[in-house]
């Protein structure tokens, strides 16, 4: 359902909500500027859940057929998501600053094309590289808790519970309750029982 566009009277970035973002009453959008780069063409292509928020220097660069999903109570500090599939995060996740959610790396691996593509965006408003790739979806699931600089590539499933250390690259899925550092990210440890009671305890 398509709303009409809406301000943020804090807002510092004379800028709108897109139409087609569905905000819950309770959450929070730091400011307009997060969606600098959503050009989604979907009915409700973001939907904030209850109590969710975005802070200063969250961007949702999200393609004509992207779609995000942010959970009840969802906290977002700074991340860039980079969507033309899907991303969702989980209620009560915890996305740090600077950290990558990317369902698409947006450039072929071949050389040649991906030259080809590189010449294309300063002709494009905005200057973003979209060339024909595969997108695959990412989903961080509920009690999340991802450290700054973290990277989250294509296909990627990060189990509920778990956590991903500062700084690593997540190339492949992170079990429920588990503990993941490294580039690439590998497991640490799975999470003790006390820990896991905590992260059940909503």
């Amino acid at each position: 359902m398509s709303l009409p566009a809406r301000t943020l009277p804090w807002d510092w970035h004379e800028g709108v909500i897109p139409r087609n973002a569905k905000i819950d009453s309770t959450a929070y959008v730091e400011t307009s500027f997060s969606f600098r780069f959503f050009r989604s063409e979907l009915d409700d292509a973001i939907e904030y859940g209850r109590g969710a928020s975005t802070y200063l220097g969250t961007m949702f660069d999200v393609g004509p057929r992207g779609r995000v999903r942010l959970g009840d109570y969802a906290l977002v500090h700074g991340a860039r998501i980079i969507c033309d599939s899907e991303i969702t995060i989980g209620e009560y996740a915890l996305i740090s600053w600077n950290v990558v959610l990317m369902d698409t790396y947006r450039l072929p691996a071949n050389a040649s094309e991906r030259r080809r593509e590189l010449e294309r965006v300063p002709g494009r408003d905005p200057r973003i590289a979209s060339g024909d790739v595969v997108a695959r979806p990412v989903r961080v699931e509920r009690n999340v808790w991802i450290g700054f600089d973290a990277c989250i590539l294509p296909g990627v499933t990060v189990g509920e519970g778990s956590v991903v250390g500062a700084r690593s690259v997540v190339m492949t899925d992170v079990p429920p309750f588990t503990i993941v550092a490294g580039n690439p990210a590998r497991i640490i440890r799975p999470m003790s029982q006390q820990e896991m009671n905590g992260a059940n305890a909503q």
